[in-house]
């Protein structure tokens, strides 16, 4: 199965900029980058990279730069590709740092003419496509207006639950979870970069140690 893996190359994880250096955010995108392109290749697919801009380093991997937002970006993809129930599509977000091949695996062979993965706050993290006629809407509420774009085309749903999938990493409160959770190259970043648990009157957070 093709797996599209949407990367924006030129402003990763802004949303940390608090926490880490822009050369620290970058870092730590291509460690999450890295960590779903092997949990792809892991569960038997053939990852394709959509990116805002070219790579350096580059990856072992075909890769289509387009730097329009992700919603069009993607709507071209799946123009072109036409997928179908015999070659579908999958999209899984370069941020899922927590994603494994049997996860994945189950993922990719999920029944439904589309396969929805929520995020939390009501985004959607991956999707398998096997009608040729559904796009993306990644703004908003993106999970429930790919519910509805599905139903205007009459297209079955599956609504796949993973808290590994559903886990993108954004912010500061999702680190615990990689540090937790993790054991790839993201996590690895982190534990070099110093980042640790930090757990106060029961909350769990992170800090930084000196290095």
């Amino acid at each position: 199965m093709e797996v599209l893996v949407p990367f924006s190359a030129d402003r990763p994880k802004s949303r940390l900029a608090e926490f880490f250096s822009p050369d620290e955010r970058e870092s730590l995108a291509r460690s999450m980058l890295d960590d779903v392109l092997r949990a792809v290749t892991g569960a038997g697919g053939d990852p394709r990279l959509l990116s805002t801009e070219q790579l350096d380093p580059p990856v072992d991997h075909p890769v289509t730069v387009d730097s329009r937002p992700l919603t069009a970006a993607v709507n071209a993809v799946l123009a072109e590709r036409e997928p179908t129930e015999s070659d579908p599509l999958a999209v899984v977000m370069a941020d899922l740092a927590l994603a494994t091949p049997p996860v994945l695996g189950r993922l990719f062979d999920a029944d439904g003419d589309v396969v929805i993965v929520p995020g939390r706050g009501g985004g959607t993290n991956a999707l398998v496509v096997r009608t040729p006629s559904f796009r993306v809407d990644y703004h908003g509420l993106s999970y429930l207006d790919h519910r509805e774009s599905a139903a205007a085309v009459d297209a079955a749903v599956t609504v796949f639950d993973s808290h590994r999938l559903a886990t993108d990493i954004d912010e500061r409160a999702d680190l615990v979870e990689l540090l937790i959770h993790g054991d790839g190259a993201a996590t690895d970043w982190l534990r070099e970069a110093g980042v640790t648990l930090d757990i106060d009157e029961g909350r769990v957070g992170v800090g930084r140690s000196d290095n």
